[in-house]
């Protein structure tokens, strides 16, 4: 009996020790206190997919308002390497109703994910697929940035033919399902539906914490899930280039980068004011009430927050006081 307790002692000093957690960033704790002095409910920070800060509570589902936008950029590019469509295609070339109008059959799908298609169209507020599609334009495509819901429900209507086309489920919110989001392992809290019963492409999706940083890992690897690429790589470097009207928004997705647009949307955030101390890798998923998704390749960092949204403040135009750039900065200690 001994001799057995000795040699499980000896097993047990000779087994390696478990690897220890990584410490908590040192500007953790006052990014935690800054969020919650911002009605924040979640904050999530991954360091090469380790937890390096987050909150008490980082499993409850909360709506991304926007943050669902980013998503349709990587739809898009899941499209793209499934030969489905080209980001430089005419839309035309689906929305056949729209051959007959010269201006409508110059806009591109390029022109639609970067917000530039023309379309003005009501932030918050989002038509049917097919009443968005017949919205008049309000500027000549590529000429303007004009954030709204109205481009992404034409790109989800136009996702909905092309499926359809080829024979298979038309509902874009199954395509992205099946071809990202169960394969790397996200559980969708719930995903809203507009007035046709469409899921919606602007805004609607409900996730934890935990979930919207498996989507950020997912961008932070190039795309990949286990070496595997889900996406065309060409097509998700062109989702953060910006656009002439507007360098600061990619395709779906919000870069640090000094901008001329003076839209309301684009002024609420300082990303645009600060993009010189900023990661210029940086790329950021948006949300109203302060949703957000940074992703920082060369940092190996996907960090998120969400947060409590006052509809009362949003409707009457009441800035929240946040500051991604100090936010950002904190857990960066810059």
């Amino acid at each position: 009996m001994k001799r057995n307790i000795l040699l499980l002692a000896a097993a047990i000093a000779a087994a390696p020790a478990p690897a220890a957690e990584p410490s908590p960033l040192p500007g953790c704790a006052a990014a935690l206190a800054y969020s919650d002095a911002h009605a924040g409910v979640a904050v999530l920070v991954l360091e090469n997919g380790k937890i390096r800060c987050s909150s008490a509570d980082t499993s409850t589902p909360q709506e991304l308002w926007s943050g669902t936008k980013s998503l349709v950029g990587l739809m898009a590019a899941a499209a793209v390497q499934d030969g489905l469509l080209t980001l430089d295609e005419a839309a035309a070339d689906t929305l056949t109703e729209w051959k007959s109008d010269p201006a409508k059959a110059k806009i591109t799908l390029r022109q639609l994910l970067s917000m530039t298609s023309g379309q003005a169209s009501a932030v918050g507020r989002p038509q049917s697929y097919l009443d968005s599609v017949k919205l008049p334009l309000a500027a000549p495509p590529g000429s303007k940035f004009q954030y709204g819901p109205a481009p992404m429900q034409i790109f989800g209507e136009i996702m909905r033919r092309k499926l359809v086309a080829k024979g298979e489920d038309g509902d874009p919110r199954r395509y992205i399902e099946r071809r990202i989001l169960a394969q790397i392992g996200v559980t969708v809290g719930d995903w809203r539906s507009g007035p046709d019963g469409a899921p919606l492409m602007p805004q609607g999706l409900v996730l934890a914490a935990t979930e919207w940083a498996k989507i950020g890992e997912f961008v932070r690897r190039g795309g990949t899930q286990d070496g595997k690429a889900l996406v065309d790589a060409a097509a998700l470097a062109e989702l953060f280039k910006g656009s002439e009207a507007n360098p600061a928004y990619g395709l779906t997705w919000w870069l640090p980068r000094a901008s001329p647009a003076s839209d309301p949307v684009t002024r609420s955030t300082d990303i645009t004011q600060h993009a010189g101390t900023l990661p210029a890798d940086m790329v950021v998923a948006a949300g109203a009430g302060d949703q957000r998704l940074y992703v920082i390749p060369s940092r190996q960092l996907t960090i998120v927050r969400q947060a409590k949204l006052d509809i009362m403040a949003l409707a009457a135009g009441r800035k929240s006081g946040w500051s991604d750039a100090h936010f950002v900065g904190l857990l960066l200690g810059d």
